[in-house]
C-alpha cells in the first residue's frame, strides 16, 4: 500500500491520474477481446480465474474501495456482486469460493462489460472532485492491482487452452528463428551491507517496505537467466530422475505429477515443443525455460553445481551490475520469452532461494487493504523481476512476486548463484 497521507492532489496528479486510470482499463479488455464469452468462463484448475472473473474483479476493487468509500451517493451495480468478485478480503464480507468460480456461468462476459463500463462512468465522476491523498492512492493502488490481474489473466488463460487436444493459440505471432544457447557469464559482486527495500518514490505493494539494511557475503550472479536449451541439457542428464538433486517435498511432486519436463513441454518426434499463446512450437535454445517451480529451479541449480540467488543478492545484483529491465510487451503479439539479453531481466519471473516472509518492521495498513499482501506470507517463495506478459512500466528491483514452490503456470524461470 503506497503512501496514504491525507493530503490534497494537484490539478497535474488529478490529471495524470485520470489518463492513467483510461488507459490501464483499456488494457484489460484489450486483453480480453481475443476470447469468446466460452473462452472467459472455464477454470481449468482452483489457481486459475476465468477471464471474465478478473475483469469483474478488478472492477469491484474501484467499486468498494473508492466509489463505496468517496461517493456517499454511489448505488452498486448489483447487489450481489460484492460476493462474487471479492477475492480473499475478510473484512469486506463473505466471498464466493475461489475453486468454484468457473462454476458461474452469469453473469456473462457482456454483463461484466456493462459492470466495468458504469463503474468506469462513477469513476469519472470521482477522478473530477477534490480527493485526498488517501483516496488518490487507493486508485493508484487499484491501477496496480488491475495490471497484476492483466498478466494473470494472461497465465490463466494460457493453462485454460492448453487442456484443449486443439491446442488453439490466443493469438496469432511469427514463429521466431531458433539460436543456440548464449554462453553463460558470472557477474561478481564484493557483499557487505546492502540496502534493500523501495526507497520511498514512486509507487510499491507494501510488501516492498521498509528499506533496511542487509550483509551479504561475497557472490556472483549469471549475466542471463537459464535457457531452455540448458534445460535439455538437464533432461538428458537424468535431471528428472535424480532422486540426490531434489528436495524432499520436490521429489515427491517430480512422482506424484509425472514431471519430465516444465510444463507445456512436450516431446514431438524427438523434438521439443512448447505450448505458447501461439500456440505449440518447437523449443527455441536460447529462449529462457519458463513455466518451471521452485522445486525444478532448486534441483537444477544443484545439477549446475550452482545456487539460486537469495532475494537480497538478487535486488543488490539489480542495482550494482548496471542490470535493466526488459520492455515488458514490446514483443506482442508473442507473450512469450525472448531470447536472453545479457544482464537483463524481464522476460520471465526469476524463483530466488528466499521464503515470503515480512521485511523488518513491516507492518500491513489498516483496514481491508492491509490484507492485499501480508496475509500470505507463509508457504510461498519469492520470484523478481517480471516476465514477458508484465505490462510495461510495472517491474522494478524492489517488486517482491511471489507462489507456492510447486506453482508451475505462471512465467517462471530462473537464474543461477554462486558463492563469491
Amino acid at each position: 500500500m503506497p503512501n496514504t497521507a491525507a493530503v490534497p492532489a494537484t490539478d497535474s496528479t488529478y490529471a495524470a491520474l485520470r489518463e492513467r486510470y483510461l488507459s490501464v482499463r483499456a488494457a484489460t479488455e484489450a486483453l480480453a477481446a481475443p476470447l469468446s464469452p466460452e473462452d472467459q468462463t472455464v477454470q481449468s484448475m482452483p489457481d486459475v480465474s476465468p477471464t471474465k472473473w478478473h475483469r469483474a474483479h478488478t472492477t469491484w476493487f474501484f467499486e468498494t474501495f473508492v466509489l463505496g468509500a468517496h461517493q456517499a451517493d454511489y448505488e452498486r451495480f448489483h447487489p450481489d456482486y460484492a460476493f462474487l468478485f471479492n477475492s480473499y478480503y475478510e473484512g469486506v464480507g463473505a466471498r464466493f469460493p475461489r475453486a468454484r468460480r468457473g462454476h458461474v456461468s452469469r453473469p456473462g462476459a457482456g454483463e461484466i462489460a456493462a459492470y466495468r463500463t458504469y463503474v468506469d462512468e462513477a469513476m469519472a465522476s470521482t477522478l473530477d472532485r477534490d480527493l485526498d491523498g488517501r483516496a488518490v492512492a487507493l486508485i493508484d493502488l487499484g491501477l496496480n492491482h488491475e495490471q497484476q490481474h492483466q498478466e494473470l489473466l494472461l497465465m490463466d488463460i494460457k493453462h485454460v487452452l492448453a487442456q484443449s487436444p486443439l491446442e488453439s493459440p490466443y493469438l496469432s505471432a511469427p514463429v521466431r528463428v531458433a539460436q543456440p544457447s548464449p554462453p553463460l557469464q558470472w557477474i561478481s559482486l564484493p557483499g557487505g551491507i546492502a540496502e534493500v527495500g523501495h526507497d520511498g518514490t514512486g509507487f510499491a505493494f507494501d510488501n516492498e517496505s521498509p528499506r533496511h539494511r542487509v550483509a551479504l557475503q561475497p557472490f556472483a550472479v549469471a549475466d542471463r537467466p537459464v535457457t531452455a536449451g540448458d534445460w535439455v541439457a538437464f533432461i538428458d542428464d537424468g535431471g528428472y530422475r535424480r532422486a540426490e538433486l531434489w528436495l524432499s517435498d520436490g521429489w515427491a511432486a517430480v512422482q506424484t505429477e509425472a514431471w519430465e519436463a516444465p510444463l507445456y513441454w512436450a516431446s514431438i518426434d524427438g523434438d521439443w515443443t512448447s505450448f505458447t499463446l501461439a500456440g505449440r512450437r518447437s523449443i527455441d535454445p536460447a529462449e529462457p525455460v519458463c513455466h518451471i517451480s521452485y522445486y525444478e529451479a532448486d534441483a537444477f541449480a544443484r545439477w549446475a553445481d550452482a545456487r539460486l540467488p537469495t532475494e537480497a543478492e538478487w535486488e543488490t545484483w539489480a542495482r550494482r551490475a548496471g542490470v535493466q529491465v526488459a520492455n515488458q510487451f514490446v514483443d506482442r503479439p508473442a507473450l512469450h520469452p525472448r531470447h536472453t539479453q545479457p544482464s537483463v531481466y524481464g522476460e520471465v519471473w526469476e524463483w530466488t532461494a528466499s521464503a515470503y516472509l515480512p521485511y523488518p518492521g513491516f507492518r500491513p495498513a489498516a483496514g481491508a487493504v492491509g490484507e492485499y499482501n501480508g496475509k500470505f506470507m507463509v508457504n510461498q517463495h519469492v520470484l523478481r523481476g517480471g516476465c514477458c506478459a508484465t505490462p510495461a512500466g510495472h517491474a522494478r528491483t524492489t517488486y517482491r512476486n511471489f507462489f507456492p514452490p510447486s506453482a508451475r503456470w505462471p512465467f517462471t524461470g530462473a537464474r543461477l548463484a554462486r558463492d563469491g
